[in-house]
């Protein structure tokens, strides 16, 4: 079995959910080697997320940013407000979506669902360039 690590910055992004999948397959071009494993997409960050949803309407990520508006909301009365009112709603909505995910591999493919991609969710109103860790694990070919 064979282990590639990379760290890649993704560029600044506004408030909401992109999708980043070819970002992830661009910066490890080692998955089309692998027979089989699974890679880890981590986000070294605590008020973004990471999901896996559906790739094809764009409506999907504005329902979910909308609930999770819901969910945390900026006016309720957070105690950590140093950052500015978006942080602390911003943490709580990245720990409700998770810092990574992981998506198995087979043939030198990503096995994503057919509508499936992988989505960097951005909870703050303005931030800076996101790092993520990605750690590839698997049987070449």
């Amino acid at each position: 079995m064979n282990w590639t690590q990379r760290q890649i910055t993704l560029t600044a992004r506004s408030r909401g959910f992109h999708i980043i999948t070819r970002d992830v397959l661009e910066s490890l071009p080692e998955i089309a080697n692998i027979r089989v494993g699974l890679l880890q997409v981590f986000i070294r960050h605590t008020s973004a997320s990471l999901t896996i949803n559906e790739n094809a309407d764009s409506d999907v990520q504005r329902d979910l940013e909308s609930s999770l508006n819901e969910l945390a909301p900026e006016d309720f009365p957070y105690v950590h407000t140093i950052e500015g009112p978006d942080d602390m709603p911003a943490h709580v909505k990245a720990s409700l979506m998770g810092s990574s995910v992981s998506i198995p591999i087979a043939d030198g493919r990503l096995l994503l669902g057919t509508w499936q991609g992988i989505f960097l969710c951005e909870h703050r109103n303005k931030a800076a360039g996101r790092s993520l860790v990605l750690t590839l694990w698997g049987e070449k070919r």
